[in-house]
């Protein structure tokens, strides 16, 4: 009996003992929202990758919580334009990490890939890039194809390293004061020039208007011309002279010279 008492109690003890090394291990992993995690056992990767959520793990495997949400990287930096001018870019750049591709990346580059690939290649991408663009080019009309450039450059070395390039940036290009007053002095100079054409091209308009106006003018005076004969003008006067004879107030009729001479009234009541 004694016996049966004592191998109860060691059974007892182990399990407790087991359960107590299997708390210590830590079996039970959480994956927080928009991470994953790779799994390694004695230092080596698995080749797996957990998800967010609870996992039951085997308490020998060691899981490394990396990040796959968007992540920003401002630089700002000096850089060469296709003449060797220095000029200062702000660039922000979008990535995250490639779920697929966590354990390669944690067991190639590591968990600090930031700082080991993605920066370094970013700063490399803006040289290279602006360094083909003149200054006034990069100040005026390339910026999107300069932002273009850099995403297609970038996106060709980080996409295969597990690294998946969402948007470069252009947040600002400052040239140096000299090139800036120039091309502000040439923008402000072609803005005058337009202006110009405009009040010019207006004032064409109005000459146009005032001459179609003229030969209207013209054209109706001529037809009226020729519609007044010496006849319609006889007429007309004698129905004045017989409107003044019949009209009862004073007045002083004077007949024009000539035998179609028309009535003056020289006063009356």
């Amino acid at each position: 009996m004694a016996d049966k008492q004592a191998v109860s109690t060691a059974t007892t003890i182990l399990v407790v003992v087991l359960i107590l090394l299997l708390f210590a291990f830590r079996p039970v992993k959480s994956i927080p929202t928009g991470h994953v995690g790779v799994l390694t056992m004695f230092g080596r990767i698995t080749g797996e990758a957990l998800g967010e959520g609870i996992h039951l793990i085997n308490p020998l495997k060691a899981v490394n919580v990396m990040s796959i949400q968007t992540r920003e990287i401002k630089e700002t930096a000096a850089v060469p334009s296709k003449e060797g001018m220095m000029m200062s870019l702000d660039t922000s750049l979008l990535f995250h990490l490639d779920p697929s591709k966590a354990a390669q990346v944690f067991q190639k580059i590591g968990g600090d890939y930031v700082d080991v690939v993605v920066e370094p290649n970013l700063r490399s991408a803006i040289r290279s890039v602006t360094a083909a663009n003149s200054a006034s080019a990069l100040y005026t009309s390339a910026r999107d194809v300069v932002s273009l450039k850099i995403f297609e450059e970038l996106q060709g070395f980080l996409a295969p390293r597990g690294i998946v390039v969402e948007s470069v940036l252009l947040r600002d290009i400052r040239p140096p004061e000299t090139l800036r007053a120039a091309i502000e002095a040439k923008q402000s100079s072609e803005q005058e020039s337009l202006r110009m054409q405009f009040v010019l091209a207006k004032e064409r308009q109005e000459a146009e208007r005032k001459q179609i106006e003229a030969e209207g003018i013209a054209a109706f005076q001529k037809i009226v011309t020729q519609g007044i004969s010496e006849q319609l003008l006889a007429w007309k006067g004698i129905e004045a002279t017989e409107k003044l004879a019949q009209s009862p107030n004073s007045k002083v009729v004077v007949i024009g010279a000539g035998k179609l001479g028309l009535p003056l009234i020289l006063g009356g009541q």
